[in-house]
């Protein structure tokens, strides 16, 4: 490698240590309204470096919103749609350490995970559309604690939106009839999806969190241990549709919370 060609190197290797480092607030701009987060990269440092490094490396460009339980989560991070189904998962990177740190409460992020391996976040991330910290989900507990790595400070009206679209099984499936959606023959479009366009940086303030009030996860301190329980949903079931292919062979369906 001559001079020139270290020198690039070096400055774009700075320059994601940089933003790894001190971009705290994060715009998703969506198919269907936008969002914004204010992360936590203080006090979960891990997860908020290992969620940037997806977002500088472009991962999350058009992905899509794979899965709406009502009352309960929005997830994405995860797959793309690339034309044809089954939907095409993302690339991944290792695995990131459980920062358990705050509560899941309404309209704050968090990373999904494998079912008993607490510290298997990869790409998949959820926004808690309801308090889901305690009662039936949990998600203070269960799995050794959901991260919270950030809050919606703009834009949960977007979120909710997303959460009230019609859904094929628990696919957002904007434009779709139900006869569509139980045809398994039938392919749909891009536009029968809610794709994350893009998220990018838009505010580098290292201590921008400073100015939020986040609930803390007291679950943890629990003794003896409480058994977690499944999660009701409320999602759609039954007959076989198109959009039940949609995870058939693909491992990160187990990223689910049970």
């Amino acid at each position: 490698m001559n001079f020139l060609n270290f020198s690039k190197a070096s400055i774009a290797a700075l320059t994601f240590i940089s933003l790894s480092a001190s971009a705290t607030i994060v715009e998703f701009t969506t198919s269907h309204g936008n969002f914004t987060v204010n992360l936590h990269d203080e006090t979960t440092p891990e997860t908020v470096s290992n969620f940037l490094k997806y977002v500088t490396d472009e991962d999350y460009h058009n992905t899509v919103v794979h899965r709406v339980e009502p009352s309960f989560v929005m997830q994405a991070g995860g797959f793309e749609f690339t034309g044809s189904l089954p939907l095409t998962a993302i690339p991944t990177d290792n695995t990131v350490k459980n920062e358990p740190v705050f509560s899941n409460v309404r309209g704050t992020i968090a990373m999904a995970k494998v079912s008993g391996n607490e510290n298997s976040a990869t790409s998949q991330w959820f926004v808690n559309l309801a308090d889901n910290s305690g009662g039936n989900a949990k998600l203070d507990l269960q799995n050794g604690g959901f991260t919270v790595f950030g809050e919606v400070i703009e834009g949960m009206d977007s979120v909710d939106a997303i959460a009230g679209l019609t859904l094929c099984g628990s696919t957002p499936a904007p434009g779709l009839t139900a006869e569509q959606c139980a045809d398994v023959n039938y392919v749909p479009g891009t536009e029968n999806f809610v794709t994350i366009v893009s998220v990018d940086i838009i505010d580098a303030t290292v201590n921008s969190a400073t100015s939020l009030t986040p609930l803390k996860n007291t679950s943890l301190t629990v003794t003896p241990p409480v058994t977690p329980e499944q999660p009701s949903s409320s999602s759609g079931g039954g007959s076989m549709s198109w959009l039940s292919l949609l995870f058939t062979g693909l491992i990160a369906l187990k990223r689910r919370f049970k």
